[in-house]
Parts: structure tokens; sequence; C-alpha cells
């Protein structure tokens, strides 16, 4: 409306604008009009309004409570160029649909009232219940039995020992292949799942794909360097409930220092904690490890060259001696 009224002007076009409530109109709206027909009101704030756009005085803006139906003050250029009371006659024409009207109730006498209230009511029809034939229920109780029996459960229990580790095997062979990618670890986790599903299928392996919870798990143990027969140790079952200890996205970079501590290899460089952790901050890398220390699972030390090494808390594993500062492929050569 704003626009109809400030630049309809130039292409040839003029708004006509009616509302009840003149106080709801917008300033921009009702200063493009030309011409005004104030009609009854009773409102404070809408008398005020009207007495303003007409130029009357606020003692005068009483007046609005007195007109009658069909009554206006007008004022303009096409009405007047003062304020003047008009009434506007009847229309000829009528709109189609007729303004509804309340019709009185039709009438009847008492009699035929009580009559009605007291006949008695109709005889009710008795509709025939179908019954269900035996033959029915025990087609039905039969394919209930044969559903229970073919659960994936129980499928999945008749499977064998050596078919299950083949599986899993291939699972992660599919898991590593999508973690091979270049720009794997910055990727968000919903992407690197539905990737995981496609390759999954494409493998034959569908009805084996773990859940979203389940692949947050395996990416965790995948970006730390473990696989599905290490996971199963009893040693890394008490590193994987010390890691449980952290947020979610930093169970990984601890779980991968730890493997570096049991196997002795060099500690991780920033780089490599930064991509374990999905960024590219070498600052967030220590910081990550800054605050692993402050819970008390991890103690870090620089030796004389700067060289860093991390010792697990109450498992005596220790790092071997790692520059921070290392490239990740250099520090994967040496690995």
């Amino acid at each position: 409306m704003t626009n109809l009224m400030c630049r309809g002007r130039k292409r040839g076009l003029a708004g006509i604008i009616a509302t009840q409530r003149l106080a709801k109109l917008a300033k921009n709206v009702a200063a493009e009009a030309s011409n005004f027909l104030m009609g009854r009101t009773f409102l404070d704030i809408d008398m005020a309004r009207a007495a303003d756009l007409l130029g009357m005085e606020r003692r005068q803006a009483e007046a609005f409570r007195d007109l009658e139906r069909g009554q206006f003050m007008a004022l303009g250029p096409a009405l007047s160029r003062r304020p003047l009371g008009l009434r506007i006659g009847p229309t000829d024409t009528s709109p189609r649909n007729a303004t509804p009207r309340l019709m009185p109730l039709p009438e009847s006498a008492l009699e035929d009232a009580r009559a009605i209230i007291l006949a008695a009511p109709p005889p009710e029809t008795v509709r025939p219940q179908r019954r269900s034939s035996p033959d029915l229920l025990d087609q039905l109780m039969a394919a209930k039995s044969a559903a229970l029996e073919i659960r994936p459960e129980a499928a999945e229990a008749q499977i064998s020992a050596e078919d299950l580790a083949e599986r899993r095997e291939r699972v992660d062979r599919v898991l590593r292949a999508v973690l091979a990618q270049p720009d794997a670890g910055f990727r968000v986790i919903g992407v690197l799942y539905q990737e995981f599903v496609v390759r999954c299928r494409i493998e034959g392996l569908a009805s084996v794909v773990p859940d979203l919870p389940e692949f947050r798990r395996m990416l965790t143990r995948a970006r730390a360097g473990l696989g599905s027969d290490m996971a199963g140790d009893d040693a890394w079952q008490d590193v994987s409930a010390r890691a449980s200890l952290l947020p979610e996205d930093m169970q990984g970079v601890f779980m991968m220092i730890a493997r570096a501590a049991k196997e002795g290899w060099p500690c991780p460089s920033d780089a490599a904690i930064a991509r374990a952790y999905g960024s590219h901050s070498l600052r967030r890398a220590r910081r990550l490890l800054t605050y692993i220390e402050e819970q008390g699972l991890i103690v870090c030390q620089l030796d004389s060259t700067g060289r860093r090494t991390v010792t697990l808390v109450e498992l005596a594993w220790a790092t071997a001696p790692g520059d921070p500062n290392a490239e990740e492929a250099e520090q994967r050569s040496l690995v």
C-alpha cells in the first residue's frame, strides 16, 4: 500500500483507502491522499488523528462521536477546502449477496411441542454383525508367527562368526576409503555418513550399515588409527572409558595420543591434532591439548629442544619426543 500511494502516481495509478481504524493507517499512506472522508469514531486516538488530518482543533474532535450513519467530515480539492459535513445518500447498486438477517422461529402450539417431546423413540434397526471365521483367524495368527520368525535379530543370530568378522572387516575398509580422501578430516559428519552409507550399499553391505551414533564411534576410532581388533583390547577399554569424560569431538584426539603413547611413537604434531579434530587452526589444537591436560587426563612436557612429550595419567604411557611444529606428511613418514 505504501508503494502504491507513493510511487503509483507517476504510473497513472491512484489508491482509494478505506479503513475502520485511522490510527492503524501508516502516515506515509495517509500523507499521499488528497481527499478525506471521516466517519463516526469513538476512540480518542482515532478522533485526534482525524482532527489532525482535517486541520481541526482538538476540542472539535468530539464531533466525530455525534456523526450518524452516512455522515462524514470531508476535506480535499475535490470536496471542500475546509472541513465540511456531508451526507452520503443511498446507493444505486447493491451487492450480489444480500445482507443476512435473522428470521423468526416458526410458530407452533404448546400441545404439538409436548407431543413431540413425549413421543416414543423410533425402533432401532439392528445390523447383523459379521463374525470372523476360524479359518481367517488362523491365517492371521500364522502370518504373525511367520513374521516373528524372520526378524532381523534372528537372522543375524544365524550368521557364523567368520562371516561376521568378514563383514566387519569390509565395513572398516569402506570407512578407511572414506577417510582416505584429502578433505575428509574437515567435512561435516553428516556428509561423511551419507557417503559411507552409499559405499556400503555399493559393496553389498546395506543390511549391516551402522546407525549414526555407531558411525560416530567408528569415526573416532578410525581417526585415532584404531581397528576393530584393537578396540576390543582390555587396555583400550580403559582408554575408551577415560575418553568418554571428554566431549565427543575431542575423544578421537585423546585416543590418537593414547595410541602413539602405547606404541612409543613421537608425539603428534599440532597439524595432526588439528586434522583429527577437524580443523585447520594450529592454535586450536594447542588449546585442545591444554583443555585435556586441565581435565587431568594427560601431562604435556617440553624438553630443551622444544620437542613435546605427552604422558597419560595412571596408565604410565608416554609418547616419544615429537616436534609440535612438524608437518603432518613428515610425521607420517617417521611413523
